[in-house]
């Protein structure tokens, strides 16, 4: 991963054969950032996405495999206990051109990711709510 900062926005490059959101989350913690929020592009060989299923309130997790483009990756940066806590959620295209999407568990860059993360000044946390059953925003 190779990365720059312009004042409050850092672009990112994630190679081949790294994983996003392992390397978001060390980039996140090596810059101290607490609050922002991302988007990128890139190509993906190996991916996890989730959906939250509101009834049983567990996420429904899928793998996929081969070549796929990132049309996009959006999400949001904060801080639950004291640690990131990276929201991303990402669409990605297969070869027929067929969209998916859902949470992002995990992917493997296949080509090369290209990210801009836009810092928050500030810090914006996290907590358990019970009735959702999710890590929501505390404002």
């Amino acid at each position: 991963m190779k990365y720059r900062r312009f004042q409050s926005k850092v672009v990112v490059r994630i190679d081949k054969g790294e994983e996003i959101v392992t390397s978001l989350s060390h980039l996140c913690k090596k810059l101290n950032i607490k609050s922002g929020t991302i988007i990128g592009i890139g190509a993906t060989n190996k991916i996890t996405i989730g959906l939250m299923n509101t009834e049983t309130k567990k996420y429904q997790s899928k793998e996929l495999t081969g070549d796929h483009e990132i049309t996009p990756l959006v999400g949001n940066i904060t801080t639950k206990d004291g640690e990131v806590y990276l929201h991303l959620h990402i669409t990605v295209c297969n070869d027929e051109h067929q969209a998916l999407g859902g949470h992002l568990t995990s992917a493997v860059v296949s080509a090369t990711f290209e990210g801009v993360i836009d810092i928050i000044d500030g810090e914006i946390t996290r907590e358990f709510d019970t009735s959702a059953s999710l890590n929501l925003l505390k404002l």
